[in-house]
């Protein structure tokens, strides 16, 4: 469904690149996680998957068709996003948010049919939103909003589902029922997943897949007790740690620094 191979990628006047030799795979039933410190270019992986940016080496392909060539409307009924950033001008109440995910689906003269307004019930109720469907935009939290506009990407009902940093803003319930619910989605759906996260236990315990990049580049890929290690991780986030298993997964736990490293 998604496929990055050998990507390069690197902004105009920067002195390094901000991707470099990264290869990706995702299909129908995977979940996969993309992790590394701030600035290590898993965002710019995103922009590339979708076609917003064009590698400078190797290719992007979804669903075997270059990403950069995909008509946008068409690219929308099968992958759904959910951007790290993202702000909403406009007065709108939760349902009509949601509903703008049936867009792609919407006949030539636009109207909602009952299949739409279906799709964005079940999705509202997917993200334990329905309480807030008449809701203003402005008057929401956060962590509402971001339940939000996962539920706007679900009623685009794709194939693959794409996630930067989906977990910003939620309390430990909202934030481990988005992963359940993803998980399910994998599951029973047979959705394939791409996810962006900065937490490494959330990742271990759901994905099947883990991405570790720095600097651009990928450190370690595979299941995720090959890639977060205690040597890996601390290597990679100059931080001291503790590696546990929890139900066959590696968990993770930051270690206070030595005073005399704090000095």
């Amino acid at each position: 469904m998604l496929r990055l191979d050998g990507v390069s990628y690197r902004y105009a006047g920067a002195p390094r690149d901000a991707l470099t030799d990264v290869s990706l795979s995702v299909g129908p039933r995977e979940f996969h996680a993309v992790l590394g410190p701030n600035g290590s270019g898993k965002t710019t992986l995103v922009r590339i998957a979708l076609g917003a940016l064009v590698p400078l080496v190797g290719r992007a392909d979804v669903i075997g068709r270059s990403a950069s060539s995909w008509p946008r409307r068409d690219l929308a009924k099968l992958v759904g996003v959910v951007p790290q950033r993202e702000d909403n001008l406009f007065p709108q109440r939760v349902r009509e948010t949601v509903l703008l995910g049936r867009y792609p689906h919407l006949t030539l003269w636009g109207r909602e049919r009952a299949a739409d307004h279906a799709a964005v019930d079940r999705a509202l109720a997917a993200c334990d939103a329905q309480h807030l469907a008449d809701r203003w935009l402005w008057t929401l939290s956060g962590g509402e909003y971001q339940r939000v506009r996962v539920a706007r990407a679900l009623a685009q009902e794709p194939k693959l589902l794409v996630l930067d940093e989906p977990g910003m803003s939620l309390d430990l319930k909202h934030e481990m029922g988005l992963f359940e619910l993803v998980l399910g989605l994998v599951q029973t759906e047979g959705l394939g997943v791409l996810m962006i996260t900065h937490d490494l236990n959330l990742a271990a315990r759901f994905a099947d897949s883990l991405l570790l990049l720095e600097g651009g580049r990928p450190v370690a890929a595979g299941a995720p007790g090959q890639v977060l290690t205690k040597q890996i991780v601390e290597t990679v986030f100059s931080w001291p740690v503790a590696m546990q298993t929890v139900d066959g997964r590696p968990h993770m736990i930051p270690l206070r620094q030595p005073k005399e490293s704090r000095a």
